[in-house]
């Protein structure tokens, strides 16, 4: 049953690195102490690359180790009610000092939290996979099992009580 694959359009690498480049804003997947952690991170493309500037800290630590990285950024074109998602793998490096320091400090790069942020880190990658899917009304996923269980913005809520359990 693969009806819901109709409507995904894999992206070429082109339209992936044009959908990074106008995103700015995604999320940065490294490994910590052994296990998935993921952070928010402004960055901007550079050439195949994406740069990200962010401080001292775990974050930054752990992208820099010897593991692989991934950024992931998304989108949603409102009026063609298609959304995207665009995934980078590969390993991230520092900036170093220099012409290449130089040309991140040119970049848009605008941290959005307060703070020194004066590590500059390059995520080189292995690949770039996007796609593009038609975004469904909420209503399509009303089920008498959700009755009730719903937020005010139609997605499922969370909670204790299991109707019909002890």
């Amino acid at each position: 049953m693969q009806w819901y694959h109709e409507d995904v359009a894999v992206l070429s690498a082109e339209e992936c690195w044009a959908l990074l480049g106008r995103a700015g804003i995604g999320r940065l997947a490294v490994v910590v102490d052994g296990a998935p952690e993921v952070f928010p991170v402004n960055y901007a493309v550079e050439g195949r690359t994406a740069v990200f500037r962010s401080a001292e800290g775990t974050k930054t630590a752990a992208a820099l180790e010897a593991a692989p990285v991934a950024l992931e950024a998304d989108g949603y074109d409102e009026a063609a009610g298609r959304a995207w998602s665009v995934l980078l793998k590969g390993r991230a490096e520092p900036v170093p000092r220099g012409h290449a320091l130089f040309r991140a400090l040119e970049l848009p790069l605008y941290p959005l939290q307060a703070g020194i942020k004066d590590r500059f880190v390059r995520i080189v990658p292995t690949a770039v996979t996007g796609r593009r899917f038609p975004v469904v009304e909420p209503g399509a996923w009303e089920s008498w099992a959700a009755a009730g269980r719903r937020t005010a913005t139609g997605s499922a809520r969370w909670t204790e009580e299991r109707p019909g359990r002890d």
